[in-house]
This record gives C-alpha cells, sequence and structure tokens, in this order.
C-alpha cells in the first residue's frame, strides 16, 4: 500500500515512538496521583513533554501547555473557555468542524460569528477582514493551514488585524504543528491549538493546547486532578485547570519519542521533504485533461497535500478506484470542511486528497500521479 493520507494521521510512526509507549504501559502508574516510584516516573515524562512542546511553540510557560486527547478537545477547550453568548468571533471559510461546531453551537446560544471568505479557487480575501469587525468582537478563530487544500493561512496579516484591534487569535495547528515553524511569542498567537498524531508523528489520543499567560480559559471539564480534592470547583492553577482526569501518559511518553526523532532529523528537513513530493505530484498532475486541482500553488509554502477531482467521477469512486487497482490510500469526500467545499463548488462532488508524510518516496509519488493519469485517460474514453 502507498500511503498518501497522512493529512488524516501519519503513517508510520518513527522509530522509538511504539517502544517508549510500550515501556510507559509496563511501568507507569498515573500521573499526580501519588508519590511512589512509578507515578513519579509518569509525572516527570509528562513535564518533561510539556516543557518540550513549550519551547516547540514560542509559548513562554511550560505550565500554559494543557494535555488532551486531540486537537478537536483543545479546540472545543480554546473556544467555549474564551467566547460566551454576548461575544462575537470571527473566523474562515477554511476551518475545520472542529473550529465551526463549537462556534455554531455558541452562535445558537447567542454568541455573533462572522467568516472570512474563500472564493471558487480556495483563496481568502483579507481586504475584508476589516468589514467583519464589531464593537464586541473578542477572538478570530482560525486554520494554520487548509486540511482540504494545503494552502497556509497568512498568520502574520491575521495577528495584525488582532493586534490591532486588542482581539484574541486561537490558531487550529492540526495540520501544521511539528513541521512548521510556530512560535506564538513572536507570531502574536494567544492558544495554539494542535495534536499529536499528524506532522508531529506521535501517537493518536495525543493533543493540546499552548496558552498565553494573561488569558484566562474557562475550564470546560471539572473532575479529579490529584490535587485540591477538596475544592467544589475545578481548581484555578494551570495546567489543572484544564486537564481533568487522567492524562494519556503512555501516549505522552510516544509524543515524546516523537519529538526526539523531529529534534534529530530536522523539522525544516521532514518538511522539505514532504512539500517537495506534493510539489512533484502537483507539477505531474496539474495539466492531465479532466483533473482539476484545488488550492493555491502559486505560494511558495504549503502544507504536503494536494487535492484534485477527475471530470466528473465522485471522489469515493475515484479514491476506491485508487485502493483497489493502485494499492493507493487517498481521502475522499468531504474533509469535515463543508464552507470550503461550498466555495470550490465540491459540495456535492467531493474531492480526493492526496496528503505526503516523511516516509513517502519519490517512486511512489511519480506511481500516484500515474494512476492518476491512467483514471483521467479512461474517464475521458
Amino acid at each position: 500500500m502507498i500511503y498518501l493520507d497522512n493529512a488524516a494521521t501519519t503513517r508510520p510512526k518513527p522509530p522509538g515512538v511504539a517502544e517508549a509507549m510500550a515501556e510507559a504501559m509496563a511501568s507507569y502508574g498515573n500521573c499526580g496521583r501519588g508519590a511512589h516510584g512509578d507515578a513519579l516516573s509518569a509525572a516527570r515524562t509528562v513535564y518533561g513533554v510539556r516543557q518540550r512542546l513549550a519551547e516547540w511553540f514560542g509559548c513562554p510557560r511550560a505550565d500554559h501547555v494543557a494535555f488532551t486527547p486531540n486537537s478537536t478537545a483543545a479546540l472545543n477547550i480554546a473556544i467555549a473557555g474564551l467566547l460566551g453568548p454576548g461575544d462575537h468571533a470571527i473566523s474562515t471559510d477554511w476551518e475545520h468542524n472542529s473550529v465551526l461546531r463549537p462556534l455554531y453551537r455558541l452562535r445558537e446560544q447567542g454568541m455573533g460569528l462572522d467568516f472570512l471568505p474563500a472564493d471558487s479557487r480556495g483563496r481568502l480575501d483579507y481586504g475584508k477582514l476589516e468589514g467583519l469587525l464589531r464593537s464586541n468582537t473578542k477572538a478570530v478563530v482560525c486554520t494554520h493551514a487548509s486540511n482540504l487544500t494545503g494552502d497556509l493561512v497568512d498568520l502574520d496579516r491575521m495577528a495584525a488585524f488582532a493586534r490591532r484591534h486588542g482581539l484574541l487569535l486561537i490558531l487550529d495547528a492540526s495540520q501544521t504543528a511539528g513541521t512548521f515553524p510556530i512560535d506564538m511569542a513572536a507570531q502574536g498567537v494567544d492558544v495554539v491549538c494542535f495534536t499529536g498524531h499528524k506532522s508531529l508523528l506521535g501517537p493518536q489520543g495525543t493533543g493540546g493546547l499552548c496558552v498565553r499567560e494573561g488569558v484566562d480559559v474557562r475550564p470546560l471539564l471539572a473532575g479529579g486532578t490529584g490535587v485540591q480534592s477538596f475544592l467544589e470547583r475545578q481548581p484555578e492553577e494551570w495546567p489543572t485547570r484544564l486537564e481533568a482526569g487522567t492524562l494519556n501518559s503512555h501516549g505522552i511518553a510516544g509524543l515524546g519519542a516523537a519529538l526526539d526523532y523531529l529534534e534529530r532529523t530536522g523539522r525544516e528537513t521532514v518538511r522539505s521533504h514532504e512539500c517537495g513530493l506534493a510539489r512533484r505530484f502537483y507539477e505531474a498532475v496539474r495539466e492531465v485533461p479532466g483533473v482539476t486541482v484545488y488550492g493555491d500553488f502559486s505560494t511558495p509554502e504549503r502544507a504536503p497535500i494536494v487535492t484534485l477531482n477527475i471530470g466528473e467521477m465522485d471522489s469515493s469512486e475515484v479514491s476506491d478506484e485508487l485502493a483497489e487497482r493502485f494499492q493507493i490510500a487517498t481521502r475522499p469526500g468531504a474533509h469535515c470542511a463543508p464552507r470550503l467545499h461550498r466555495a470550490l463548488g465540491t459540495a456535492e462532488q467531493g474531492a480526493v486528497r492526496f496528503s505526503w508524510g516523511w516516509a513517502n518516496t519519490a517512486e511512489e509519488t511519480d506511481a500516484a500521479a500515474e494512476a492518476v493519469r491512467v483514471l483521467a485517460a479512461e474517464a475521458r474514453l
């Protein structure tokens, strides 16, 4: 199988990830639930990975890195913990449902909500940002890179807009955390939400959010923390306020091993490899008759994603043909990005997403391009 579905989850994980998780399962106790050796081993690992992620994302305080099972949970915590019915938020047409649905739920409760529109090529109209501003606007919530097209948001422009108007900037880094540089302090980002199982090369069930000091995120969950057990509400201290219940210390150990691998290999090396393969594929298929590629490839930097359609073929049919005949794994359908599909005009057809990871090769990329050429030729008959 040629695995080109890395935007869903990267595979395979680097050497050391599974081993770290197995060792943790065999020896760790419950982090923060005791002072015996096994519990302390778990706590040391969790704290060490917390420190490294703070450095990774430019978060000045390690205790402001809170762990979650994934970026969806992190985004729910950030959005529900910072916005309310009397507020107004600005988002974009690029967003994944992990951003959209929490925002829509708040809109049902009375929060104002507007979206920076995308055109039929998927490009955001940044000139309309100022026109979306209201007197009660509190935050901009946006993705760092579209999971559908791979286009990168103009983060400098979004951050400058947020600073100019005293707004919070909440960033969904699901597709970029790990290989693309993110520096909260330098770039003016208030909250970064990330998942561990994509570009960070870690296991599923890991993720979190990094919160700038002074940003008061209300706890979404309340429950056991291992501290202040007689307190009737969730403790206020960081990161405990956002970490109710037992942490996935086994997964966090695996995430720490993935960070080791990324640091040894170099995030720039990984990003260059993945994006180079995506560009190679794009150049091979972009002028194939009947093939439509979505996104803006005029920009030098973008996530390693190429999404396309072949004629009028349903995207699921194309993806099935790729899997069954050519043993190529892709992702068809709506990709949990309904607003961008509507903008692109692909709401009914969907689209087929190819996405590259560190383990992919030029030979695999060329084989995928050839498969697209074959299917496109057959569709024209």
